[in-house]
């Protein structure tokens, strides 16, 4: 968990799992996407990756939490059916210049942002 104090804010009290993986998806930046077990895994929970999917789906209507960003770990728009309309997580990546071909992000791994690199 000390990676975590660089990434939220500092507070008096603990944040919630939910609040942690919100707080790594809002530093996702802009035409990138990141994976579920990647998110799981910076917060030192790698076998939660499912945990981190629930939270994303509670997510979903919250315009300050890129949630488009996160894909499962092939690169498809798992969780495409939380959105407002079925095509609305391609859309809005479509909008950062990313590429979606059936559901599957195109190059993926030039693309993929993994929090325990880029924050460490």
């Amino acid at each position: 968990m000390a990676k975590l104090k660089q990434v939220l804010p500092s507070g008096a009290r603990d944040i919630s799992f939910f609040e942690q993986v919100y707080e790594v998806v809002k530093l996702i930046p802009k035409g990138r996407v990141t994976s579920y077990g990647a998110i799981a895994h910076f917060l030192g929970t790698r076998m939660s990756a499912r945990m981190v999917g629930w939270a994303m789906n509670a997510a979903h209507s919250n315009p300050l939490i890129p949630a488009h960003r996160v894909v499962n770990r092939q690169g498809l728009l798992t969780g495409k059916m939380h959105f407002a309309t079925p095509t609305e997580m391609e859309e809005r990546l479509a909008k950062e210049k990313v590429k979606v071909k059936e559901d599957q992000v195109l190059e993926f791994e030039k693309i993929f942002w993994d929090p325990s690199v880029e924050l460490s």
